[in-house]
């Protein structure tokens, strides 16, 4: 374990070439930030210059890479040289190599290493608006709440058209300002005793750490959900790596015997689609009623804010995305159960 940074001193970071301005954050008040990497050289310097210009400053922002090969680590290295409450630690059991849990183990190791009471969790792959953490954390800092979630929206620069049409199905907004309820490690923050006594991120799952910390976070805090507190995510999916992200997260979700409901719910609507094909012979209704409730579970969750609606190319991406995905929630769900595979990470690939 290799760490090249300092921690903060009474509050204050010490200044160093490039360091901005910022007010002093109190000790009453710190908050520190960790996040996980593993060869993300093209998305670390985004990470780290965010969450470097936050309207206040967090008590140390730690990151933990796990044994990045593509310039990653020597990249966190200058920021760290740059910035000196950036604490970079290189863990390679933080890997598949070295753990079955590697994101968990990160920040794991991330927030044992933290000073403060109050942490906040971010990701890589995201961008961080400068109110982010004054606003995730506020219902922390002010008593309200122990525990609170802030969701993640796609960047609206240079979106792809199934990064729209998947967003809703893979618990993303569309917009910073609509309102959310989705657990997400990308913008996530709670007081240190709540991730002790939910036993901490869980180092037995690759893909759904968040979601079962979520579940365990709930049983001890309730959680507050934070207004425009979202993590900037840039997935720049196509309509191959977005079905094949709802296929790894439904195949993690029936390892980890997780979100029953939602299987049952797009089991029942596979069985109403074959069943209303079946009575083609006979009667075109069924069938109608089929088509236009699937338009509505297509358009429900965010038709306020989807940008396609005069765009039949995006309408269509939209609709044809979510009439596969009971398909392909129900049957990977089903081979998760099955199977309980080791899921491979595209960064371990190779």
């Amino acid at each position: 374990m290799i760490q090249n940074s300092a921690p903060p001193i009474d509050g204050m970071w010490t200044r160093k070439p490039g360091d901005r301005d910022y007010r002093r954050q109190s000790s009453r008040t710190a908050i520190s930030v960790i996040s996980t990497v593993l060869n993300e050289v093209d998305d670390i310097d985004g990470l780290v210059s965010s969450l470097m210009g936050q309207t206040i400053r967090p008590a140390e922002v730690v990151i933990v890479d796990g044994g990045s090969t593509d310039g990653t680590w020597e990249r966190l290295q200058a920021a760290s040289a740059l910035y000196s409450g950036l604490v970079a630690i290189r863990d390679e059991s933080c890997s598949l190599k070295g753990s079955s849990g590697p994101i968990a183990r990160g920040r794991n190791i991330a927030i044992a290493r933290t000073s403060s009471d109050v942490i906040a969790c971010a990701d890589a792959g995201c961008l961080y608006g400068p109110e982010w953490l004054e606003r995730l954390t506020e219902p922390i800092v002010s008593g309200v709440a122990e525990y609170s979630l802030g969701g993640s929206c796609i960047d609206e620069e240079g979106r792809t058209i199934w990064d729209v049409a998947s967003a809703p199905f893979l618990g993303i907004k569309l917009h910073a300002d609509e309102k959310t309820k989705s657990c997400t490690a990308r913008s996530m923050a709670f007081r240190k005793d709540v991730w002790k006594r939910a036993g901490g991120f869980p180092e037995t799952v690759f893909l759904i750490d968040d979601t079962l910390f979520d579940i365990r976070a709930r049983r001890v805090a309730v959680p507050a959900f934070a207004d425009q507190a979202k993590a900037v995510y840039r997935p720049g999916l196509t309509m191959k790596t977005a079905t094949n992200q709802l296929v790894r997260y439904a195949v993690a979700d029936g390892a980890a015997g997780v979100r029953p409901a939602r299987l049952f719910r797009n089991l029942a609507r596979c069985v109403a689609e074959v069943i209303s094909i079946a009575l083609l012979p006979w009667t075109f209704i069924p069938l109608l009623c089929v088509v236009l409730l699937e338009i509505y579970f297509a358009f429900r969750l965010d038709w306020h804010s989807f940008p396609g609606k005069s765009s039949p190319r995006q309408l269509g991406a939209r609709l044809l995305f979510s009439l596969l995905v009971p398909w392909v929630v129900s049957r990977n769900y089903l081979v998760g159960i099955v199977t309980k595979p080791q899921q491979v990470n595209r960064q371990n690939a190779g």
